[in-house]
């Protein structure tokens, strides 16, 4: 998810569970082979399972950031073929590339071949006003030939204008049938469902569902995923874990500032650091904390590292 999912707040979101696969952002394939890499392919080892999510249309430069992903230790290579945005339009790539499944197909066996890792496909259902299910059936069975074994489907159309990419999450409506039938005729892929809340994702799923909605309501990854007792027993107890996990205004995390004093009322139905302490069994965090956030890159530390090693989760 642009703007949310960096480095930090897989961190966190780490800290409330190890049984979830998390994404990176979309990056552009122009932003690592011409850019820096190591500001947009830096994670901390906490992070893993992690993947990283691609957007482009060049086989060739999907290919070289694929095995630069690879090389970083990333699990799995995703290629967005679902975002609607006019800036990603422009640059021929995102959801318009349901148009053209033969070039998807190549994009895949490209990065399959530069990368020993998972190469999968995230999309939506169709384009516009084509809703036939025929269109989704040739675009899925045109990028399994390419080796892809995993799509992620959004089950609602893009609407490539007309739309706000926000817009285009709620509108046109869901159509989650869709998604049972791409799996009943292709049952040997891995078919994820994705779009609206998590539970109701959760209720149609077919071999998993992405939870967008942790973004609003972190304490819910806890509660529909849950944690093992030995990974709840040793994984990390911050203060800002515990503050984030009770700043659920609805508002972007980044700028909230939320005192523990005073703990903001959820207009998801939770309330209070008590209520979600206690619906993700926290204990309070002891004086000798462990480290309070991902480690830095060591590609960009500079004579601020100790600043940056002691920053908190929300930045």
């Amino acid at each position: 998810m642009m703007d949310w999912t960096d480095r930090h707040c897989r961190y966190f979101l780490r800290l409330i569970t190890s049984r979830a696969l998390l994404y990176t952002e979309m990056i552009p394939t122009g932003a690592i082979l011409r850019g820096d890499p190591d500001r947009f392919l830096c994670f901390d080892p906490a992070e893993r399972p992690l993947a990283l999510q691609l957007g482009g249309a060049d086989p060739d430069e999907l290919a070289g950031c694929a095995e630069a992903g690879a090389a970083r230790g990333y699990d799995e290579i995703n290629l967005n073929v679902g975002c609607p945005s006019d800036r990603v339009q422009s640059a021929r790539f995102g959801a318009c590339l349901m148009a053209e499944p033969e070039l998807v197909a190549a994009c895949v066996r490209a990065m399959r071949a530069a990368a020993p890792v998972a190469v999968t496909v995230k999309s939506r259902i169709g384009i516009d006003r084509q809703e036939s299910y025929d269109f989704l059936r040739r675009f899925v069975e045109t990028v399994a030939g390419a080796g892809c074994r995993t799509v992620i489907l959004h089950a609602r159309n893009a609407w490539l204008s007309g739309l706000s990419p926000k817009e285009n999450r709620e509108v046109p409506p869901l159509r989650y049938a869709l998604v049972h039938r791409i799996k009943a005729d292709f049952p040997e892929l891995e078919v994820v469902v994705n779009g609206r809340t998590a539970r109701s994702a959760q209720r149609y799923a077919r071999d998993g569902s992405p939870l967008r909605a942790a973004k609003a309501q972190p304490c819910t990854v806890k509660m529909r995923i849950g944690t093992p007792a030995a990974a709840a027993a040793s994984r990390p107890r911050t203060p800002a874990f515990e503050l984030f996990a009770c700043t659920m205004s609805g508002r972007s995390w980044r700028k909230s500032r939320v005192s523990s004093r005073k703990p903001a009322r959820s207009r998801h139905g939770l309330t209070g650091r008590r209520t979600c302490r206690s619906a993700m069994n926290l204990t309070p965090a002891s004086s000798a904390a462990v480290r309070t956030g991902p480690e830095p890159c060591a590609a960009t530390a500079t004579s601020n590292r100790s600043a940056r090693a002691g920053n908190s989760v929300v930045r």
